[in-house]
């Protein structure tokens, strides 16, 4: 932070007002995770690294598991993309669009996870 910080002091560019800002997001997401979990004991589960990771780590164990369970996870993830996607060019679904475009982006998020998954372990 303190050397993007003495670069936005110098000359400063797009990118790099972009890089701090989401820079900044970042840590007080992760601030509030610590936050929270240090008064009850619980995660937000709001900062990517703590969703991701919970997520990840049940994706393994699926996979070391059940291969079979897991194809058909990111299988029914896939489709669930195309369903959002056609959902979000609907008329019928105007109403809906905002929650159909943050579902896909989650189901965007997991199949990056999937294939990660695939990848590390060659399935």
């Amino acid at each position: 932070m303190k050397v993007l910080d003495k670069e936005l002091d110098n000359q400063p560019t797009e990118r790099m007002i972009a890089d701090m800002a989401e820079l900044r997001i970042r840590n007080l997401l992760c601030f509030s995770e610590l936050q929270r979990f240090n008064d009850s004991g619980t995660w937000l589960k709001k900062h990517p690294l703590i969703t991701h990771q919970s997520l990840r780590f049940r994706l393994e164990e699926l996979y070391r598991d059940d291969n079979v369970g897991f194809l058909k996870k990111y299988n029914d993830c896939c489709n669930n993309i195309k369903r959002y996607n056609s959902f979000i060019k609907s008329e019928k679904r105007i109403e809906k669009r905002y929650s159909d475009k943050e579902l896909l982006e989650k189901h965007k998020e997991q199949k990056i996870i999937f294939e990660s998954i695939i990848k590390d372990n060659k399935l």
